[in-house]
């Protein structure tokens, strides 16, 4: 892989669009990034990894902050990254989130994050989703792989060699990506789990088996752990059992049978009994009520004959009340009705030609109403459009006056907002710059103390170093004195193996346990933590106050407070004209409108008062004419509709007399017709009046009820007579017959069946469950057998994958794993190491168990060929510390590109670290990197170290411009 250029804006310290192309750095091989605290240079670093990832190890999670704080709320932000794998080219842009003015109105929205992925020119993905899995594919290294091989960030590559065991495996785990053996590891524990607990389970329910086989058997208490044969026999216990129940039973059967036998016999001659008394008492009752029945029969003959006389009597009474009330209806239309001696037939037709001819007439009058009404309103809608264009006459006068004033008023105001936009400039380049002030004023005593901090964590490492070297010594020097403690006379010495002791060694001070060693390097690596944190943030401290100075122009708070009021108020005042001009602008125009619309409105005024008029013309002489009609077609009454309502009321007089008279002459020929229908069925059905036949009436109810009477008494003694002839009654004894004892024999036999069937069923069922218990039991029991050697067979697996006895090394199965990695990286670092420290210094595997069980299998130590010694890589110095972890870095990227095997690393970028070398070591850790450029690799290094500067010539500077915004320069003169 090889970065080919970089281009970026908006991003970081860069608010402007910088770009940087690497392949001018090719022939030199080896380039410096460089400029002063805060300008930007690890800034680089972040916008490649941003490109490639999406995030940066600085502010992981958090892309509002990638956007440059210089920006303006217009200004773009992306990172643009050329690069090349295995000779295709591709290109990565990338957009990240912040907050931009809306397109349409006032106001900000979001700018989401975007991404999109070139190859050879051509998009191949356009989402950041899409993005990040085709480089996936492409890089082959996820972001902790390319930090620890590609960019080798500040104070980041020191930690895997200083790291503890825990914190180490969890960058192999990165890596590596060992995290499948854990889940191996996870997954034995739950299987062993799970087999365990199936286990129990099986106990358990083996467990309520043998409870339930005590229930069947009804023990008083359950066997001591029951195998088959205790399964079998109390299986054939039961069986016996149920046996004797069966015959049992069969005997109760037959008794009840017999006794049930007897007991209905004797029930069914007392029935007989009982009817024939019961038959006998019946007829002797009908006999009584025989004279009442026949007079029942008299009146339902005479009620039949009546029932075709009654309607005729009925339609004659109808006939008689029709003609009544028809001769009074006609003798009061007599009394209403006036003659005129005209006949009644041809006063109806006269009255009625007579309404005819007035119809239109009064049609006519009805409107007369109405059309004063409307006369009233047109004169007064006259007065009214003349009051209203006299006013638009008046208004059209005084408006072009208005206009001009307006218009006046809008050039003095436009002159003083036409400042506006730049007082708000003003106003805002001198608010930044304020607060950069502000930010300076907290920031200068704040770094005076972090850098006092800072000295005094550098003094507690170097006295923390001194004590371990202190209690190494003393521990080497005391193991004379520990193995003479040992020593027994007569017993061989664990060094010579002789078994004299004639001078065993003393101990010369108190001697140096390892607790003591543990503790203090402890101390040491707390130490060296603590000073690398107060280093990066007295630097961090003292670029934010040379940023805030140069953001601040020079300037500080006071000078900036007055110059902030002054173009405050400059804005107010221009803003107020802004104000002013516009509602100046929307009166001017709201006059322009009135005067357009007044031109109109004369027209339309002047128009609607000659159609006012028109038409208060038109309707008076509608209504005169009217008037004229009404006053010929009255005659003597008031009003036309007067003489019609008394027209109206003769007609419909005549009308009712004329129809009630021919109403009654038809009533009198109907009353005749019903009167000779009567007689003749008088006649005919016996009767000798109406009388007579309304005496024998009855409702159909009453005839229903004397014909149910009289069929209920012929059937009743019919059915008791047949049963007094039955041959069953006849031959039943007189004496009762004694059904009781033969009732309780039944029931005591009917007891004794029903105790035997429940005694055989619950011992039948009994049987069948203990059967079915039996065959469960041996299931269970054979399964579990299996089951019971594989969770042994787990347990043991699973302890010695989590490091746990048997595992006597105490090395878990991820951890043997990555120890395997962790000896490449070793042998691959240790190459360099040995060029770096003339072959003083070799990095060592340690994978000896350690104190107090804590984990083992990935440490290292540091072997000094000086002294022959290993030692903690906690006590090696500044420089020393440097050159081991660069070491270790350039073994592990090397380790981790030859496990990826899809590229080759090209392009290669180390963060800060050369200042704390001396200038012999300095020129060997540059050779170092010197070798590094073989193949084509190109080498970028951030520092301030002055050697630095004067020995690469090739360089990117950094610069920060007044505004406090940073810019990129390329270079290629040494110094």
């Amino acid at each position: 892989m090889k970065i080919r250029a970089l281009t970026l804006a908006g991003f970081g310290p860069y608010r402007h669009e910088q770009r940087v192309d690497f392949t001018h750095f090719d022939d030199a091989g080896l380039f410096l990034i460089t400029g002063k605290t805060g300008a930007g240079k690890s800034s680089i670093l972040d916008a490649i990894c941003f490109a490639l990832y999406g995030s940066i190890p600085r502010f992981d999670g958090t892309q509002a902050q990638l956007r440059s704080d210089h920006c303006e709320p217009e200004d773009p932000s992306f990172v643009e990254l050329e690069f090349t794998v295995g000779g295709v080219d591709y290109t990565v842009r990338r957009v990240p989130e912040y907050l931009r003015p809306k397109k349409n109105g006032s106001g900000t929205t979001k700018q989401a994050h975007d991404a999109s992925l070139s190859r050879a020119g051509e998009v191949i993905a356009a989402k950041p989703v899409d993005v990040a899995h085709e480089l996936a594919e492409i890089v082959s290294l996820t972001k902790d792989q390319f930090l620890q091989v590609v960019l080798l960030a500040q104070n980041r590559f020191q930690q895997f060699l200083l790291a503890k065991n825990d914190d180490r495996q969890s960058v192999l785990r990165t890596l590596f990506g060992s995290e499948r053996f854990e889940k191996i590891e996870v997954a034995l524990d739950e299987r062993r789990k799970t087999v365990q607990a199936e286990l129990a389970t099986a106990d358990g329910a083996l467990d309520q088996q043998v409870e339930h086989a005590v229930r069947l058997l009804e023990l008083d208490e359950a066997p001591t752990a029951p195998d088959s044969e205790w399964f079998a026999g109390a299986l054939a216990d039961l069986a016996v059992r149920l046996v004797a129940a069966t015959r049992e039973s069969d005997a109760a059967d037959e008794q009840f049978a017999v006794a049930d036998l007897e007991h209905r016999a004797l029930l069914d001659l007392a029935a007989l009994q009982r009817r024939r008394d019961t038959a006998a008492t019946t007829i002797a009752a009908l006999d009584d009520g025989a004279t009442e029945v026949a007079g029942h029969r008299l009146e339902l003959d005479a009620a039949r004959r009546a029932a075709p006389v009654a309607p005729l009597i009925d339609a004659r009474d109808r006939a008689q009340t029709a003609l009544d009330r028809a001769t009074d209806r006609a003798s009061r239309a007599r009394a209403v009705y006036e003659p005129d001696g005209t006949p009644l037939d041809e006063a109806v037709e006269a009255y009625a030609a007579t309404l005819g001819t007035l119809a239109d007439v009064l049609a006519e009058e009805n409107t007369l109403p109405a059309l004063d009404g409307r006369i009233s309103e047109l004169a007064a809608s006259s007065d009214t459009a003349a009051v209203a264009l006299a006013a638009a006459i008046e208004r059209s006068a005084a408006l072009p006056a208005e206009l001009d004033e307006l218009g006046q008023r809008a050039t003095h105001a436009a002159s003083r907002a036409a400042r506006s936009a730049d007082a708000a400039d003003t106003v805002s380049r001198t608010t930044t710059a304020l607060k950069s002030a502000q930010q300076a004023a907290e920031l200068e005593p704040l770094l005076e103390l972090h850098r006092l901090a800072e000295r005094e964590a550098s003094s507690a490492h170097t006295r923390a170093a001194v004590d371990l070297d202190d209690l190494l010594e003393r521990r080497l020097g005391g193991f004379a004195g520990e193995l003479a403690e040992n020593l027994v006379a007569g017993e061989p010495c664990a060094v010579c193996g002789s078994t004299s002791h004639p001078r065993p060694a003393e101990h010369s001070e108190t001697p140096v346990t390892a607790d003591d060693i543990d503790a203090a390097r402890d101390r040491l690596a707390a130490a060296r933590t603590a000073m690398d944190d107060a280093h990066s943030t007295a630097n961090e401290t003292a670029s934010r106050l040379t940023d805030a100075r140069a953001r601040a122009d020079g300037r500080n708070v006071d000078e900036l407070d007055e110059a902030l009021a002054a173009a405050s108020e400059a804005l107010r005042g221009a803003r107020s004209a802004v104000d002013e001009l516009a509602a100046i602008e929307a009166e001017r125009t709201r006059v322009r409108g009135e005067i357009e619309a007044l031109d109109a409105q004369l027209d339309h005024l002047r128009e609607n008062q000659r159609a006012v008029a028109s038409s208060l013309t038109e309707t008076t002489s509608r209504r005169d004419a009217i008037l004229a009609r009404t006053t010929k077609h009255r005659g003597d009454a008031e009003s036309v509709s007067a003489r019609v309502a008394e027209l109206e009321t003769r007609l419909a007089a005549a009308r009712a007399l004329l129809a009630a008279e021919a109403d009654a002459a038809n009533k009198a020929e109907a009353l005749e017709h019903a009167s000779a229908a009567l007689a003749a069925q008088l006649e005919e059905q016996a009767f000798d009046g109406v009388d007579a036949a309304n005496e024998a009436r009855r409702d159909p109810a009453e005839i229903a009820r004397l014909e149910t009477r009289i069929r209920e008494h012929d059937e009743a003694r019919a059915t008791a007579q047949a049963t007094l002839d039955e041959p069953g009654i006849a031959a039943a004894p007189d004496g009762p017959v004694a059904v009781d004892p033969a009732r309780a024999a039944k029931e005591a036999a009917f007891e004794a069946r029903d105790r035997a069937r429940d005694t055989t069923a619950v011992l039948s069922r009994r049987v069948t469950q203990f059967e079915q218990l039996v065959v469960a039991v041996s299931a269970q029991r054979d399964a579990t057998a299996q089951r019971r050697l594989e969770f042994e067979q787990l347990r043991q697996l699973a302890s010695v994958v989590r490091g746990e006895e048997p595992n006597t090394r105490r090395m878990r199965l991820e951890t043997y794993v990555l120890a395997a990695q962790l000896e490449q990286i070793v042998t691959a670092a240790n190459s360099r190491l040995r060029t770096m420290s003339a072959g003083r210094y070799t990095l060592e595997h340690d994978d000896a168990l350690q104190y107090r069980n804590t984990k083992s299998g990935l440490g290292l130590a540091i072997r000094d060929e000086h002294t022959g010694r290993t030692r903690a890589t906690h006590s090696l110095s500044g420089g020393e510390t440097f050159l081991a972890s660069l070491a270790l870095a350039l073994g592990l990227a090397e380790v981790v590109t030859n496990q990826t095997g899809a590229i080759t690393l090209d392009t290669l970028f180390i963060d800060e670290g050369f200042g704390s070398l001396d200038g012999e070591t300095l020129e060997i850790a540059m050779s170092t990197l010197d070798g590094l450029r073989e193949g084509g690799r190109t080498i970028g290094l951030i520092s301030h170290v002055e050697a630095m500067k004067e020995q690469i010539p090739a360089k990117l500077r950094i610069t920060v411009s007044p505004t406090g915004d940073s810019s990129i320069a390329e270079s290629y003169e040494a110094g």
